[in-house]
């Protein structure tokens, strides 16, 4: 058994990325705290959180330059080096977002030896799901649309994605304010 962390924090909100920062790092010192306490096998375990952006409601701009600087400090500032992957959820944000904000991230030189990579489901099933319909007759392009967006984050997991490299259906994102688990 692996286990998995995830502290998701929701995109509610007109907050700015450095209040994000400043909440997950909160968050993930009482995580971590509480996986001292719990005796947790931290190289045994993966780290799944969101990426460090602002609220949804924030009115200004951000690039996926800055997005990927303040997630990763966010890290280096929280999370163990023990820990040995981080695998990003989504977020609700578009697949080419979520694809370019994961490149940056490991473009920068970071203290952390972890992984960073991916386990997103909607920003990697988006394009497949519209290519599909459910149809048999739609199935081949399903799986390419799936396929194109595997390669496209084992690319950013690399450092290496070309943004636009690889097509995508889902210019909007998937997020839902007020999402409700």
């Amino acid at each position: 058994l692996v286990p998995i962390i995830e502290p998701e924090i929701l995109m509610d909100g007109d907050h700015d990325i450095e209040r994000t920062a400043e909440v997950a790092e909160e968050v993930l010192a009482a995580v971590y705290k509480a996986c001292d306490l719990n005796d947790v096998y931290l190289e045994g375990s993966l780290l799944k959180p969101n990426m460090i952006v602002p609220g949804s409601d924030w009115k200004g701009s951000i690039t996926a330059q800055e997005i990927g600087y303040m997630t990763v400090r966010t890290l280096e500032r929280r999370v163990p080096s023990s820990v040995p992957g981080i695998m990003f959820l989504s977020g609700g944000m578009s697949e080419e977002e979520a694809s370019c904000n994961l490149m940056e991230m490991n473009k920068i030189k970071r203290k952390g030896p972890w992984s960073l990579s991916f386990s997103y489901g909607r920003a990697l099933q988006q394009s497949a799901l519209k290519s599909w319909l459910g149809k048999e007759e739609n199935l081949k392009a399903g799986q390419d649309a799936l396929l194109a967006r595997a390669r496209a984050n084992g690319q950013a997991a690399l450092g290496k994605y070309v943004p636009g490299s690889e097509p995508s259906l889902d210019a909007q994102g998937t997020f839902e304010k007020g999402y409700k688990y």
